[in-house]
Parts: structure tokens; sequence; C-alpha cells
């Protein structure tokens, strides 16, 4: 094993001892009581089974029979979670043939982010996490289930259902995936057309048309973002089917995975020999795991934000640190857009999440000592699914990467480090993402151009103010301003400014996902502006530094004349009170730190 994934983990387990134990002992004690449905009172469990069939009831009511939770995030709106709709029937058929019932227990609310960007509804969209946890507690509070199987893909939702089921984390609980869609325009086109749109060059008409064939059917979109880095962390983490993540929506081996994860979850409960538990399965050395997985494969920025909940969620204590000294010794080994312009398809078919796997376990940067739904250790997921005859089963991965532009062994990655950086300095804490941005801009020193708002970036950008080098500094994107959305409507110009010579960077306490892409973006700032951040004291003109080498963030502008500046008041389009946003004020309100996870349940970061 690698000495510093050994010692990031020992540190992380010393860190956690308090808390981990506490919740092992909590899901515990829920263990040893089992389904209250067994000791309901009759008008308790006539309700729980009003609406089954005479044979579920009957099921339920005389025997052992296991019953297992469906929670599910379907809505027509979202590509990603279209497929869910025939899901939940398959998932009855399945439990059915394998002498066990399911049911429905709760759906959860699933929002987009492709269409919220740039628009209030984004400002919901982090905050949603949290509502997405809570709505699966509330879903398997009535205590009617033995196991549960979770229905999600997108950037909140899985993050949210799987800190829910945390909540229950005596229960066996299986995540089943619904695929991505098929590969539509390729990644370089669109990103070419979109800052054609940004420099003016092609009108609305054409970027939609460009838009529409990349986003094109029902599946989840086929780029390197958050979405697709959730399904590379629940097989990661060994709580999805291996080799399940990217097999395409409606396809023979879909719903075969789905079925098999139906007769995989029920493998695992308390009668029989294999109990497991996915509060069991998510553990220090899994977690790290999970943050190695993210590395490698260049995933999305949230994770940085979200994994921190997630681990907390299962008494687990983590931060940015341990990303940080665990990626300067995880190679980058894929390039899928915008880190490359492969997309997810590409990468499945040149070897995928087990090929990635196999070759981390091989240079000794896994834990290889964790429980998995398919049993201990990750060798099951060193493989990938084969269909023959309606049954499901699993082969060893190819040797070799199938293609070396996408995908690398760790003996030749694309680059030697993760490239997921820490910069600290007066101005407070920060994360980048170096893996698509070229070397000679990882450093850049230069004038402050301040706004708090993406449109006022964007009115500046179209009157022509920007001629020379600067950092532009977002101010009042944290949760406690507005939600801390993402700001991808920035990209685009500052690809175009970049492109025409500037040397340019974005220092902000907002998001960006995945998306930074070349452009060098210290984000994620903490402190942030609405909780007396001196990132709100900055000023147009200000030399700020940003090396990411180095690991560096810092205005020049002493202590003293920072503290008398005087802190910012709320951002010039601090409407909340519109577009469903007035319902959050106690989010915004009771929002933790960034690199706490910025959750509102407190619980997670005590």
């Amino acid at each position: 094993m690698n000495p510093i994934l050994k010692q990031v983990t020992d540190r992380i387990r010393q860190r956690s001892e308090k808390p981990r134990q506490s919740y092992l002992e909590r899901i515990g004690d829920a263990a040893s009581s089992g389904p209250s449905r067994h000791s309901f009172s009759c008008s308790n469990l006539a309700h729980g089974i009003a609406a089954c069939s005479a044979d579920d009831k009957q099921s339920l009511v005389s025997g052992p029979t296991a019953n297992v939770a469906i929670i599910s995030s379907y809505n027509d709106m979202l590509s990603a979670h279209q497929p869910f709709e025939a899901f939940p029937d398959a998932i009855r058929r399945a439990a059915h043939e394998a002498g066990a019932v399911a049911q429905f227990a709760g759906g959860v609310p699933a929002m987009c982010d492709g269409v919220t960007q740039g628009q209030p509804g984004m400002e919901l969209s982090l905050f949603s996490r949290d509502v997405i946890a809570q709505s699966t507690a509330i879903a398997l509070s009535h205590d009617m289930f033995d196991a549960s199987i979770c229905l999600g893909v997108c950037d909140k939702i899985v993050p949210g259902l799987l800190i829910g089921s945390l909540s229950f984390g005596h229960l066996p609980t299986i995540f089943a995936p619904a695929g991505p869609m098929e590969s539509g325009l390729p990644n370089k086109e669109k990103a070419r057309i979109r800052d054609e749109y940004a420099s003016g060059h092609v009108g609305r008409d054409e970027l939609l048309k460009a838009e529409s064939a990349a986003y094109h059917s029902a599946g989840t979109c086929t780029f390197y973002g958050t979405a697709n880095s959730n399904q590379m962390l629940m097989e990661f983490m060994g709580l999805q089917l291996p080799g399940g993540s990217f097999v395409n929506p409606g396809t023979a081996m879909r719903d075969a995975l789905t079925s098999e994860a139906v007769r995989q979850v029920l493998s695992l409960l308390p009668s029989g020999d294999s109990y497991t538990p996915i509060g069991h399965i998510v553990d220090e050395k899994s977690i790290v795991n999970a943050i190695v997985g993210l590395l490698a494969t260049g995933g999305s920025t949230n994770h940085t934000i979200h994994l921190v909940a997630i681990a907390a969620a299962a008494g687990i204590r983590i931060n940015w640190d341990d990303f940080s000294e665990l990626s300067h010794v995880v190679p980058l080994l894929t390039r899928i857009y915008p880190n490359g312009h492969a997309d997810v398809n590409h990468y499945h078919a040149a070897g995928g999440l087990g090929f990635t796997m196999t070759t981390l376990l091989e240079a000794g940067l896994l834990n290889d000592d964790v429980q998995t739904i398919m049993g201990p250790g990750l060798a099951n997921y060193c493989s990938e699914p084969v269909l023959e005859n309606d049954t499901i089963s699993w082969k060893p991965v190819a040797s070799k990467s199938l293609d070396t532009d996408i995908l690398r062994p760790a003996s030749d990655p694309f680059s030697p480090e993760g490239g997921l950086r820490l910069v600290q300095g007066n101005l407070g804490r920060a994360v980048i993402k170096t893996s698509a941005v070229k070397e000679k801009y990882h450093r850049i020193q230069a004038p402050a151009r301040v706004f708090d708002s993406q449109q006022a970036f964007a009115d500046a950008f179209n009157r022509g103010e920007f001629t020379s080098d600067m950092v532009v500094v977002l101010t009042h994107q944290g949760p406690a301003s507005n939600g801390m959305p993402e700001l991808h409507q920035l990209m685009p110009f500052m690809r175009v400014l970049q492109n025409s010579g500037l040397h340019v960077a974005l220092l902000t306490d907002g998001r960006l996902s995945g998306a930074s892409g070349e452009i060098l973006s210290a984000i994620h700032l903490t402190p942030d502006t609405s909780n007396d951040g001196l990132i709100g004291k900055v000023q147009d003109g200000d030399m700020v530094l940003i090396d990411a080498t180095a690991g560096i963030v810092e205005v020049d502008v002493p202590d003293a004349v920072l503290k008398q500046r005087p802190q910012p008041g709320p951002g010039s389009e601090d409407s909340t009170n519109d577009m469903g946003r007035e319902l959050f004020d106690v989010f915004r309100r009771n929002a933790g730190d960034t690199e706490a996870g910025a959750t509102i349940l407190k619980a997670l970061g005590s």
C-alpha cells in the first residue's frame, strides 16, 4: 500500500474515532430490534400494507418475508432520471421472483443544474441535497423495511440519498443508476460553439441546435461532471453493482442489472450469512477510496463538499487536507470532458471503472480490505458484466486500456498527480481543479476585478472592459449568501479572454462542478463573503496571487488595511423572495462552513 494512502487513512480513523464509534453503536441498536412492523399494532400494520396485493399482505403478515424499500428521484424533466419511471415495477417483479416484497417507500425531489444554470432556481440546488437526505429519512421512517434500493444519478441526488440512507445505516442498501444517454454532438464541437456564441460570432439559434444535439435523449448527460462522478463514487465505495455505472438506459444489460440489484441486496439481509448494512460498507477506508477515485478520474470538485457531508453522516471526519495530500500521490488516469474530449461512453468502452480500479489496486493506491455489496475486497469490481441467455455474470476487465488517449494505467498516467489542489493564504482556503489547466496557467499574480454576480461580469465583458491580465473575484456566492450556485455562465467568456492572449483566473466562494476546464479557478473559498470572509474586502486593482503549485491564494494588501475596510452588505442580486427562494431562508441562515460540507444538518458538522 502506498504509505501516503495509509497515512491519510489512519489519520482519518484517529480523527473520527469517537463519532464513528457512536454511529456504529446507534445503527447496531437499530439492527438488533429489526423492522418495527414485526411489533406494530394491528392498526399500524394495516396502514402499511393497505395498498398491497393480497399475496403481499399475506407474506408480510405471516412470515419472515423481506420487504424492500424503493426510494426514487424519478421525474420526467431530468433526462437522467426519466428512465426510473419503469424501475419500480421491475424491482417489484424481481423481488417477487426472489420470494420478497418491494414497496415504493418515497420519492425525493430532483432538480437539474443544467436547466437552472444562471437562473434563480440554481440557488436552491446545493440545499436540495439536504432536502433529499431528509426526504429519504422520511421514506424510511415508517420502519417497514428490511433493505432499500436507491434510484438516483445526478448532482445533489446521490449524495442526498446516501446521507439519508446512512441515518438508517443498519439496512442493507444498494444504489441502482439509469445510465448515460448515448453519445451526441462531440464535446469539442459543443465547446467551440459555446465560445463562438460568447464572442458574438453565432446566434442563439445555432447555440440551441448544438446544445440539443449534445443533450438529446433519456439518460445522464455524458460529460464527466458531478452526475457521472457520483456513479464512479458508488462503484469505488462498493455500493453499486460492478461495471454498471455507464450502461445505457433501455438496454437488455441495464434491465438485467436492475433486477440483479434486487437479488444482491436480498443476499445481504440479517437472516442470511452475509449481513452487510450500508453503515458498515461506508467506513474510513471506503471514503478514502472514494477520494482516490475522484482524483484518478478528474471528477467533480463538488465532491470536496459532498464527500465531507457523506462521511460525517457515517461518523467520519475528513477535510480538504486529506484531498490535497492524496492528490500528490494519486495519478490522473483519464481524459474525459471537460478534462478531455471523450465522454463517459468512450471511457466505459476503453475499460471504464473496472480497469481504473484494477490499475489503482496494482499500484497500491486503494484500500482493498473493505466491505462491499459484493462481499469483502475490491476484486469483484475489477470486472465487467456480461449477459448470456438473460443471465448476468461478471468477467475480468481487459488487462490493457483499449484507448490510451482516454484511459491509462497508473504506470503511465496523464499526470503523476490527481489534479486537485488546496490553496490557502490571507484570504482563506480554496480548492483548484488543475487536471485540464495548462501548466503555464497554474500561477497568476494580477489585479483584481471584483463582481458580486455573474451578470455583472457578463455585462462588463460585453462592454469590452477586459483588456489586460486579471483575477476575476466573484463574491456573495457562498451558502449563506445565495445558496452557492454553480457559476458555469462565466466559463465561455473567460475562455474567450484566455484564448485572446490574456492571463485570467477566477477566485470565488461559489462552485463550478467539473466545468472549470482550462481556466485557473480557486473555488469554494472559505470563509465566504457572508461569514465575514476577506474575499468581501478585496477591491478592484488589489494584486491577487493564486499559485496552484505552491498552494497559495492571497491578496497583497496589509492586514491592517484589510481590517479597516468595511464588510460588504448584500450583493446586488440578493433577491431571495421569489421562485421559491423565500422558503430557503432558514437554510441560508444556518448553512455550515463549505469545508464542513455546507450542510444545515448540524449533526453532520458536530
